[in-house]
């Protein structure tokens, strides 16, 4: 299956991510920051599938993230979460760089769609995140 980098601060959120991406067969790589997951980016040459990340954590956000990955590895796709609105809203210019924002709290089918969505290219319509 895919190659994931999950970059997510909270730890449960983390451990139940990457769990539930592991259930579909994902190989997931998961770090605790921006910073961590720009690491491993470039340590790594870009060589994931998905970039999965929050928006709000300390260091580097989800979208200083987004951007710098957007810019280094335009072909990746980026997947980003939140659990609040003004950050959500923060994510509305970037439709050209981000697949999707899914909003926490989020079930595991929630997350593992938005993943396959994501993977696959297509969004669907009705489950546009954005405010």
């Amino acid at each position: 299956m895919a190659r994931i980098l999950l970059t997510e601060d909270d730890e449960a959120v983390r451990s139940f991510v990457k769990r539930a991406l592991e259930l579909d067969g994902h190989s997931v790589d998961a770090v605790e920051d921006g910073g961590q997951a720009a690491e491993v980016l470039s340590r790594e040459h870009g060589a994931f599938d998905l970039l999965l990340s929050d928006i709000k954590m300390p260091v580097m956000d989800g979208i200083a993230l987004a951007l710098q990955t957007a810019r280094d590895y335009p072909e990746m796709p980026i997947l980003l979460m939140t659990g609040f609105a003004d950050q959500r809203e923060r994510a509305n210019g970037l439709d050209s760089l981000v697949h999707d924002v899914i909003t926490k709290p989020f079930s595991l089918a929630d997350i593992r769609g938005a993943v396959r969505n994501a993977l696959a290219g297509t969004i669907p319509q009705d489950t546009r995140r954005y405010a």
